[in-house]
């Protein structure tokens, strides 16, 4: 990975008005000129709507950790949350529904992408890389080097 890296967090609370939040935290973290600040942030949207949702988290003063790691060529966002029942699935989006999509997009997106449990938490991560941003998705992409 090319130019200074950085590693940053913030917790927030899991509320749906917080995504906002955890968004312009992300593109903080990447700056406006970073080549993946568009894609990370509609992803990063994408996981904490879900985390919001879905987790554990989804509680009166539940909380959720974004970490955004980059560098010049590779971002890697992770959302944190406490473990709920469900892990992330790319559900069947109906033609007319209006969700069912989010994880569709980050897997269409990210370079990579993925979930870990334990310990009562789970973080869902992707991975953007700028040189592979083309590639066939049929290729197996490499990790970053950005964590």
């Amino acid at each position: 990975m090319s130019g200074a890296a950085v590693r940053e967090a913030v917790t927030i609370l899991a509320l749906p008005e917080q995504v906002r939040a955890a968004r312009g935290f992300a593109g903080r973290v990447l700056g406006p000129a970073h080549p993946c600040l568009d894609v990370a942030l509609l992803l990063a949207s994408e996981l904490v709507t879900n985390s919001v949702r879905h987790s554990g988290s989804a509680v009166r003063g539940g909380q959720v950790t974004v970490t955004v790691a980059a560098g010049e060529d590779c971002v890697r966002v992770e959302v944190t949350d406490r473990s709920g029942d469900g892990t992330p699935v790319l559900w069947p989006a109906g033609g007319e529904a209006e969700g069912s999509r989010g994880m569709r997009l980050v897997d269409a997106l990210a370079s990579r992408w993925g979930y870990e449990r334990g310990g009562g938490l789970a973080t869902t991560w992707f991975e953007l890389r700028q040189d592979l941003a083309a590639a066939p998705r049929t290729w197996r992409v490499p990790s970053c080097a950005c964590r």
